[in-house]
């Protein structure tokens, strides 16, 4: 008997599907197959029913499912035991970041969290970020790097890596580009192009023009702040981003100030309460690449 094979047991009793077994442990459905009829030959039992259309337990199985998953569960001790020895760390750690955002102290966090401790699996996910702050609540990412608006999200540890104003940004030639600063009713009336909902900087211009009583008409909108702001250099209307954004753009944009703008754009990374070890040393190498500590 293997432990291999009682793993492949667990995830067919649990999946009660032999394809999808097969897909979480990462193998052909056919190995799954072959390595339950040999542990069933060794029980001398038939561990799973296979004759509908679900793989459901025999009252065999039911009562070998408990002992695999002990099994399992003693085994994945001894081998903590023995990482925390050694100092080795193992299992998955899954990040979140903002769509088309590209923050190099992230990655070269990742990086170095990769180079020390090699038997960790990395998983990067992009998505917006109210999407990504849902996902670590579920527990479905261990820690995310999202836009929010005015703080960080309740409930989750948190550590704020850039904290500044939403600006507008026009080229040279338009209007705007005269004055330094501008309110948001004169912004907002010229078209706007705007990142969507489900971002940090959308959430608080929206929260900004919601409390002057303006209601923004968004001509465009863009997932990526690179294309926001090439949008708004060509002149096809104002840009609403974070004064970082654009300085790349700052041959071909002018950033105006927003004087009733009053709520602060945040990049944050955000995680689960009292992490795993893996995650938690991931934190530890952000602050690190970030130059900044959590509370």
């Amino acid at each position: 008997m293997e432990l291999r094979q009682l793993e492949y047991f667990v995830a067919v009793a649990e999946e009660a599907n032999f394809t999808r077994a097969a897909a979480r442990v990462h193998i052909s459905q056919s190995g799954v197959s072959a390595q339950i009829r040999s542990l069933e030959r060794e029980l001398g039992a038939e561990l799973i029913d296979r004759s509908g259309g679900t793989a459901t337990l025999t009252t065999a199985g039911e009562a070998a499912l408990i002992q695999a998953r002990a099994t399992l569960a003693a085994a994945g001790a001894v081998r903590q035991s023995v990482d925390d020895v050694s100092g080795l760390l193992r299992g998955r750690v899954r990040v979140g970041m903002v769509t088309a955002c590209t923050v190099p102290q992230l990655f070269d966090a990742l990086a170095r969290f990769h180079a020390a401790h090699p038997g960790v699996e990395l998983a990067l996910q992009e998505d917006n970020s109210d999407r990504l702050v849902a996902a670590v609540r579920a527990g479905d990412l261990d820690l995310a790097l999202v836009g929010v608006a005015a703080r960080a999200p309740d409930g989750l540890e948190s550590m704020v890596v850039i904290d500044e104003p939403i600006v507008a940004a026009v080229p040279p030639e338009h209007p705007l580009a005269a004055h330094e600063k501008a309110t948001l009713a004169q912004v907002c009336a010229h078209p706007i192009i705007s990142l969507p909902h489900g971002t940090g900087i959308r959430a608080v211009f929206d929260r900004d023009c919601a409390g002057v009583g303006l209601s923004p008409s968004i001509m465009l909108q863009a997932s990526a702040p690179d294309a926001v702001a090439d949008l708004a250099a060509r002149g096809v209307g104002v840009a609403i981003l974070s004064a970082s954004m654009i300085e790349t753009y700052r041959d071909r944009l002018t950033a105006v100030e927003l004087t009733d703008s009053t709520t602060s754009a945040l990049l944050a990374l955000v995680w689960t309460p009292n992490p795993s070890a893996a995650p938690a040393k991931l934190v530890s190498m952000a602050e690190s690449a970030f130059g900044v500590a959590s509370p």
